[in-house]
């Protein structure tokens, strides 16, 4: 009996010092979000901030050292029990970033601190870095600004005080803009500027020997190497025949593309997720201050990452890109679970979802229709966290099942769902739950599935994998082991009889096929001992079920039921749902009172609270013991008086009775 309970305590502890870390890095992130604190404020804050995040914090202390000054709490003293992460801005060390222990402790991964608190220190001292970065950023361009503001809009050399002050500051990025300028009134036409040009270079190809039509390659020619002389000229040349405005406005637009080319890099590298994340971050930090990118750069970095996390069919990168930006990938990145190493992504479903909502989310502006549409709380696990679980448990062997005969995967099917539910997630994968859980609270979930073919072009998967609810009640603990349990059962409907044999007829079985998972808050409210919505359903843009002649296949169709949406997406030989034509709402199907009668829904689907089970429940049963509960329940119920059907009354009505 040790065992297996030092196994459950060690992993409680194990989640407490990660809850511990990230509760901390939360904090630190709170005070550097602040873009008009001093350097002084924020590192004072963090150094107080700093031993929360450790195993032993009364004995912990905090210590910043930036050139010469520290910034340390009050009776700090120095001992030799220590980390220290180096402090780089634009890859150049400027300081320290340390964390202490004034007594001596256990010793753990490196001396006494977990690689947990290692990597914590060396994010810390990283976040740290960029906010510096940022203010340096944000000083030349308050300079530049004054600069403009002193000198006066009307004078020709505002722009060379920026120039002045990069040729000290950063003589290669200068330079850098010199040769693009020198570029850009060469392609402008300005004679003069190709004198220089050919001055400098005299092999340079001009655009009719490019133009040529020849099966020769051109020769290769050196480049011209920019230097103060002939940015001098440059920029000499370009005050003749361009305006203040314009040389200033193209100074700006390259410094802002060098300063934030790190996030095209990070997406053009193939960087891993953590990386393309703290990308993200860190244009986020710099972009609200006017350093926006240029429309050419925004444009290649929106695709870029809508195809990096989301999809790469050509249809849905071209819908995206026009209605997700990059300070929307900030958001989403917020509520993303991933490891260290992974490049996975979310999914189809999840791409389908938050590119649905980000459509309706901007369209309200000019549809007051779509100002009250909201999207549940939403939680991502990437797409090859399944092969991060299935490697962490030895399972890598069930990934040849799409290839066995299809009885056969029907037969193994069930063993191999309860192998999946036996697995142990990674750690990594675990903290991150953990933090979902708190974020979600005690609400009721469903867990769903997100894989790469899901709700794609051509393949819609509908139903093909597992959906599943959660009570979500009790203690954390039994919480976050019902949730692992719901992903498990999630990705082992991967291998299910069903999408194998879908993927088969659409000659999809060689595809990599991954599962990404989405937790989502449960929409409804408590009724009795269940948890439910008033009504719920599932919509098609498309009808081909048209009742009437009036009823055009462009007038879509709703399938709506009381109570969760399961029963309207399934279909059950007891029970049917309420069929409406959006474009035509009052044509309804059933137009007597006998059918009207006879094709009602009977049964609602609900979350049981007390017994933590997905239960139907009949509706007359529900309605009689807690109808008064039962939201919007004049717009649901409808009440039978001998021969004829009549409105409920609200308070008029008799639950027990009728």
């Amino acid at each position: 009996m040790n065992g297996p309970k030092k196994t459950i305590d060690n992993l409680l502890w194990f989640l407490q010092e990660r809850a511990k870390e990230l509760n901390c890095l939360y904090q630190v992130e709170e005070i550097l979000s602040q873009p008009d604190a001093s350097l002084a404020d924020v590192c004072n804050a963090i150094v107080k901030v700093i031993p929360t995040g450790f195993q032993f914090p009364d004995i912990c202390q905090g210590s910043i050292i930036i050139a010469d000054t520290n910034y340390r709490p009050e009776g700090f003293v120095e001992t030799p029990w220590v980390y220290s992460a180096t402090l780089t801005v634009q890859d150049k060390p400027i300081g320290w970033c340390s964390v202490y222990y004034r007594n001596e402790t256990p010793l753990a991964d490196e001396g006494p601190f977990l690689k947990e608190e290692i990597k914590l220190i060396r994010t810390i001292a990283d976040r740290l870095g960029h906010f510096i970065m940022y203010h340096r950023i944000k000083h030349m361009f308050s300079e530049w600004q004054t600069a403009r503001e002193t000198l006066g809009q009307n004078r020709k050399d505002d722009w060379r005080v920026v120039l002045d002050l990069l040729r000290q500051t950063d003589k290669n990025l200068f330079l850098n803009i010199s040769h693009k300028m020198l570029n850009h009134l060469c392609w402008s036409g300005i004679e003069e500027a190709n004198q220089l040009m050919y001055q400098y270079n005299p092999d340079h190809t001009g655009e009719e020997e490019l133009a040529r039509d020849s099966n020769m390659p051109h020769r290769r020619r050196s480049i011209t190497v920019v230097n103060d002389y002939i940015s001098d000229e440059t920029f000499r040349i370009a005050a003749a025949n361009m305006s203040d405005e314009e040389i200033f406005a193209m100074v700006q637009r390259r410094i802002q593309e060098d300063k934030l080319g790190f996030l095209s890099r990070a997406l053009h590298q193939n960087q891993s997720l953590e990386e393309l994340t703290d990308a993200i971050r860190r244009y986020h930090r710099i972009a609200p201050e006017g350093a926006d990118l240029p429309s050419a750069t925004q444009r290649g970095v929106h695709a870029a990452l809508i195809r990096r996390l989301f999809s790469e069919q050509v249809q849905f990168v071209d819908i995206a890109k026009n209605f997700i930006n990059i300070n929307d990938f900030y958001s989403l990145i917020q509520n993303v679970i991933f490891t260290s190493e992974s490049r996975g992504k979310l999914g189809g479903k999840s791409a389908g979802l938050y590119l649905a909502e980000n459509i309706v989310r901007k369209s309200a502006n000019g549809n007051p229709l779509l100002t009250g549409i909201k999207t549940p709380k939403t939680w991502y696990l990437t797409s090859d966290a399944i092969m991060s679980f299935m490697y962490f448990n030895n399972l890598e062997e069930i990934i040849e099942q799409k290839y066995k005969d299809i009885n056969q995967v029907r037969l193994e099917y069930p063993h191999v769902v309860q192998t999946f539910k036996s697995g142990n997630f990674p750690p990594e994968i675990l903290k991150g739950l953990s933090v979902a859980l708190d974020d979600l609270g005690d609400r009721p979930l469903i867990v769903r599935s997100s894989s790469l073919l899901e709700d794609r072009f051509g393949a819609a998967f509908s139903g093909k994998y597992k959906s599943l609810f959660l009570a979500n009640q009790g203690s954390k603990h039994e919480r976050l082991e019902a949730l692992c349990d719901a992903i498990a059962e999630v990705y082992a409907s991967t291998f299910g009889p069903d999408p194998i044999e879908y993927r088969a007829e659409r000659g999809l079985l060689d595809y990599y096929e991954e599962m990404g998972i989405m937790i989502q808050e449960v929409v409804g409210t408590r009724i009795g001992h269940y948890f439910l919505p008033a009504y719920a359903g599932v919509a098609f843009s498309k009808n081909e079920f048209r009742w009437s002649p009036r009823i055009k296949r462009e007038d879509g169709l709703l399938r709506l039921v009381p109570g969760l949406g399961t029963r309207a997406v399934d279909r059950l030989s007891d029970d049917y749902p309420v069929l409406i034509a959006p474009g035509q709402p009052g044509l309804r199907v059933n137009v007597s009172m006998a059918e009207a009668i006879r094709y009602a829904p009977r049964f609602v689907d609900a979350i049981d609270l007390t017994t933590n089970q997905f239960e139907t429940v009949a509706i007359d049963h529900l309605l009689r013991n807690y109808g008064i509960d039962f939201p919007n329940a004049h717009e649901v119920v409808s009440i039978l008086d001998r021969d004829r059907i009549r409105s409920f009354l609200g308070l008029a009505g008799d639950f027990s009775h009728d």
